[in-house]
């Protein structure tokens, strides 16, 4: 008897899970950039220049300090996203729900009023730093840093050597954008919810995710 699998080919319920992390990433990087401390809490290429310049003496020592708390907590959530997949075999929806519970929890502290502190604030970026490194490392297709997928993009278009994926790709990075602009207008007009910007696309990649795909028989 023929075992189930899983129906081959692209599957537009997991692009659309990816262009709402990818809107995800860009809130939480606009958010931790704005409000936490001018860092990145997804993009570490960003980071580690800053880092570079904080080491010439520019920037001070604080920028250094967020900058390592996001560097060591991005670096933790990716240990965590490989432990959780290669070792464990957890499924995806599991892994996204632990995502979107440090990531609410960092909506709600924020929304509460609770991060008073310097101190608080690193602890912040660390929340939301080790959601983002599960998030970059449970997911093949990049949904956190995006240089290499523009580089492809344009590659492809100039070659005109387009492929059907390819706008999924460019709605990825508008996505991004989408994200981070609506975090920042979140802080102008209502900073306390600033945070929830960048729980809501998570929340929904979970339940695209979480819906079961059809089975055929091979």
């Amino acid at each position: 008897m023929s075992t189930p699998t899983l129906l081959t080919g692209r599957d537009p319920r997991s692009e659309w899970a990816l262009l709402l992390l990818s809107a995800a990433s860009g809130a939480a990087d606009a958010f931790a950039f704005i409000c936490v401390g001018q860092v990145f809490a997804g993009v570490m290429t960003g980071n580690l220049v800053l880092l570079g310049v904080s080491a010439a003496g520019v920037g001070g020592h604080a920028v250094a300090l967020h900058v390592i708390t996001a560097l060591v907590s991005y670096s933790f959530g990716v240990m965590c996203g490989a432990w959780m997949s290669e070792r464990l075999r957890w499924p995806l929806p599991v892994m996204l729900l632990i995502e979107v519970a440090l990531l609410a929890a960092g909506a709600v502290l924020w929304a509460l009023d609770l991060i008073t502190s310097h101190g608080d604030r690193l602890g912040l970026l660390a929340l939301i730093s080790v959601a983002m490194g599960i998030q970059g490392r449970i997911r093949a297709t990049p949904t956190n840093y995006f240089t290499g997928t523009l580089t492809s993009l344009v590659s492809r278009v100039t070659l005109r050597s387009r492929n059907e994926g390819d706008g999924w790709v460019a709605g990825r990075l508008i996505a991004a954008v989408a994200g981070a602009a609506v975090t920042a207008l979140s802080v102008r007009f209502w900073p306390g919810a600033a945070a929830t910007a960048v729980v809501v696309p998570a929340v929904g990649a979970l339940l695209v995710e979480s819906v079961p795909r059809p089975l055929s028989r091979g």
